[in-house]
């Protein structure tokens, strides 16, 4: 055998072992750092969480704090407590909730703002019409939330919008490489042509005033599949009684049924 061999299997070692560790490992949590209390606030403020069979809950738990190991959530010019920070933790965990061997990798803090912005990211002045962002640019690895946004679509049990979801979802759409409506880390090969085909169909009955679905969904493919989302885990009755091919297709896309 050659040198080139010998130094090619460590360094091919090394690689896959750096990749295990980024996409893969997980740290030890120790289940006994979730204040007893957050299991009243979760209980009470995230449906999705009440809904859940004890095993699952533990396992939410499990994941909101991992979500906290990995992720600071930072009030601007605000006082956050505990609720806005499991209510940050459970926009995260819910759409990846069917995944448990997926972890966000492109996101380090969550902003939240005392209202809605503008393209500055000021709180004051004209054109502060944005509910969320995910950063880029010298923003990247940032996402800023409204934070009586992100309380409200948590507050109305049969809200069809959630802000943080809409936000995590496209860091989701984001993990891949491409920003694209299409989920590629979670959706199977063979549900990108149905899923293409059903987005198209809404997104047409959106235009015409035939769909319930918010119309920022229209705008494009990637608001699309967020906007889908936060209805489809917010009110799931509902989505399931109006979109049934939809709801059946992100019920396989996201491996969650309620």
């Amino acid at each position: 055998m050659t040198t080139n061999f010998y130094i090619f299997i460590p360094l091919l070692v090394l690689v896959m072992l750096i990749v295990w560790r980024i996409w893969f490992y997980k740290k030890k949590i120790n289940l006994n750092d979730f204040n007893p209390a957050w299991r009243n606030i979760l209980n009470k403020e995230v449906l999705f969480y009440a809904d859940l069979s004890k095993t699952d809950k533990i396992r939410f738990e499990q994941e909101v704090l991992y979500f906290f190991d990995d992720v600071t959530i930072t009030g601007v010019k605000i006082e956050i407590n505990d609720t806005d920070r499991l209510l940050v933790a459970a926009s995260a965990v819910i759409p990846l909730f069917g995944f448990p061997e997926l972890r966000y990798r492109n996101i380090n803090e969550v902003l939240l703002y005392e209202s809605s912005f503008n393209e500055e990211h000021q709180t004051e002045g004209e054109g502060r019409n944005i509910l969320g962002k995910v950063g880029t640019g010298d923003m990247n690895r940032l996402m800023i939330l409204s934070l009586p946004a992100l309380r409200a679509g948590f507050q109305n049990k049969n809200a069809t919008s959630n802000v943080g979801i809409h936000e995590f979802v496209h860091l989701i759409d984001k993990a891949d490489g491409a920003i694209d409506g299409i989920p590629e880390s979670l959706m199977h090969n063979t549900y990108v042509a149905p899923w293409l085909k059903l987005m198209h169909k809404e997104i047409d009955n959106i235009r015409e005033n035939k769909s319930d679905i918010n119309p920022y969904g229209a705008t494009s493919e990637v608001e699309f599949l967020s906007v889908a989302s936060e209805y489809f885990f917010s009110n799931p009755e509902a989505f399931q009684k109006k979109h049934p091919e939809l709801y059946g297709l992100m019920q396989k896309m996201y491996r969650h049924s309620f």
